[in-house]
């Protein structure tokens, strides 16, 4: 069965790499939308846009059921292609429900867009009746991520200066908001150790299971970025990332 996943750029493979771990036996088409991102910081109709360009693609490419796996452009244009397309379309949203199972206040990160859409807004108003969530928009590490910086003595200062507003202390749980984020998941471990780190990418492949038959065994992960085959030099690149997102 082919399974369609889409994000701005590598974000994606936290989600996929989870699908890998659960559903091997699948031909994956990942479309990374590289030279188009970052999201986080466009408007809302341009993620729009660009979410269909890349749900119309994966379609024509023989895809039979798609992952939007990245939560901006779930936020902007999930409700809108699922209206357009007949096959079955999952999107992610920030897991703030199972993140409040856990004793302390929650912190969300994520792109601002995200973070400023009304999807977001009606989400967070009907499961924090407590007031334990704040919320802090880290967008430069989808830039990071996507330029392949994972060094710690880069990317630990950015995270103080984020989150210097915040007593990091009185957090049980950050919600990984952003498929990139979890690319940084040690980093953010050293700066909140007590803290467990929380993303959607579980729930969407349990959502995922649900739709997807069985399989002979035959993994295979087809890339496209912004429409275009991946060449053999963009695809060690990108299975490099992928890989780091496994490990």
């Amino acid at each position: 069965m082919k399974i369609g996943f889409f994000d701005s750029g590598v974000g994606g493979f936290t989600v996929l790499a989870q699908a890998l771990k659960q559903m091997p036996n699948h031909e994956y088409l990942y479309f990374a939308d590289s030279k188009n991102a970052p999201y986080g910081v466009k408007s809302k109709n341009e993620v729009l846009k660009l979410t269909e360009t890349a749900v119309d693609f994966l379609k024509s490419e023989g895809a039979e059921i798609i992952v939007i796996a990245c939560n901006t452009a779930t936020s902007a244009a999930a409700t809108h292609v699922r209206k357009k397309h007949n096959i079955p379309i999952i999107g992610i949203e920030p897991a703030i429900r199972p993140a409040l199972e856990i004793e302390g206040r929650v912190l969300v990160t994520a792109t601002s867009l995200t973070l400023n859409e009304e999807k977001f807004t009606n989400l967070l108003k009907g499961l924090d009746t407590e007031g334990l969530v704040d919320t802090c928009a880290l967008d430069e590490l989808v830039q990071f991520a996507e330029n392949e910086i994972f060094d710690d003595h880069i990317i630990l200062p950015y995270l103080v200066k984020k989150m210097s507003q915040f007593e990091l202390s009185s957090y049980g749980s950050i919600v990984l908001g952003c498929t990139h984020f979890p690319l940084f998941k040690h980093t953010l471990k050293k700066l909140m150790p007590h803290a467990t780190l929380v993303d959607g990418s579980v729930g969407v492949v349990k959502n995922l299971k649900r739709f997807v038959a069985n399989s002979v065994p035959s993994e295979k992960i087809q890339f496209y970025i912004s429409g275009t085959k991946a060449n053999e030099k963009e695809a060690k690149r990108l299975t490099h990332i992928l890989n780091h997102a496994r490990s």
